[in-house]
This record gives structure tokens, sequence and C-alpha cells, in this order.
């Protein structure tokens, strides 16, 4: 093959045939892909609060943890792949998801079990909300795929929310 024709498909652009159409790429992409970033920054926040766990539940909270975080992070090659199939293109690195994310991190030194597990309750309510977006801006454009990914992703959230609720419950009068 002559050499133009191999710099020509190295540069050839990544954007993928869709059927969506081009203002449907346009605005489902970076949704995705804000949504992208939010899940990493969900996945290190609860992976760091399952490294950091103590106290008298340490067991139960750290597993309850570490299988939420397990789950967060098997969302982020199927929504950014998601991204690409529609014909956009997605996170590229740490920065990006740095930009993007809307899931505050937390780099203290020390936080209780109780705080950790209201954080992460906090969050995900948060998170459902954002993937809710998602999935009402997906269904203005007839993106079945996507709705379908994401409506599963929200019953995952709930799930998780439900948990992180329970375990910080108090009393009767719980938040």
């Amino acid at each position: 093959m002559p050499t133009k024709s191999l710099q020509t498909i190295r540069r050839a652009p990544t954007a993928t045939p869709t059927d969506l159409g081009a203002d449907a790429t346009r605005d489902i992409a970076p949704a995705l892909n804000a949504l992208l970033a939010d899940t990493f920054a969900l996945y290190l926040k609860t992976k760091n609060f399952h490294w950091h766990m103590s106290g008298p539940h340490f067991r139960d909270f750290h597993l309850m943890l570490d299988e939420q975080a397990a789950q967060i992070f098997a969302m982020t090659d199927v929504l950014a792949e998601r991204v690409r199939k529609i014909g956009g293109t997605t996170l590229k690195s740490i920065g990006q998801i740095a930009g993007q994310q809307r899931i505050a991190d937390n780099d203290a030194n020390f936080v209780t079990p109780e705080d950790m597990l209201a954080e992460l309750r906090d969050d995900t309510k948060s998170f459902i909300g954002y993937l809710r977006q998602v999935h009402e801006l997906c269904s203005e454009y007839r993106d079945s795929a996507t709705t379908s990914i994401v409506e599963n992703y929200i019953d995952e959230a709930e799930q998780r929310h439900w948990f992180l609720f329970e375990a910080t419950r108090v009393g009767p009068a719980a938040v």
C-alpha cells in the first residue's frame, strides 16, 4: 500500500457513522462523557472510602463498598463505548475527568465511617439525577439503546443508594 494511503487512513476521523444524526451525537456524546467523568469520580471515591474504612462495622462496610465500586467501574467501558458507537469521542485523560466531573473528590486524611457512607449516599442520589438527565436527553433523540443502558444504571444506582441510606439510618427521623 502506498505511503500516502496509509497516512490518509491514520488521519481518518474517529466519528462512527450513526443513524441518530449529527445533532444527537453533538448533544448525547458530551452528556455521556460528563456522566462517564462522574462515574470515574464516584468509583474512585467509593474505593477510597473502601480502602480507608474503619470501626466496628469495618467488614460489612468494606465489603459493601467493594461491591458497589465494582458495579460502578463496570459502567465505564459501556458508557465510553456508547459514546463511540454514536459517533463521538470519549474522555482521554484524568485531566478531562477532573474537568468534567460533578461528583466532588474527598482528599481528607480521615473521614468517619458514618460520614463516608453519608457522603456516598448523597453523591449517589446526585448521580441518579445525572442518569435521569441523560435518559431524558436520549429519549428526546429516540436513542433507545442508550436509554435502555441508562435505565439499568438508574436501577443499580437506586439500589446502591438504598443500601447506603439504610446503612446510615440512625432512627425514625432518618435523612
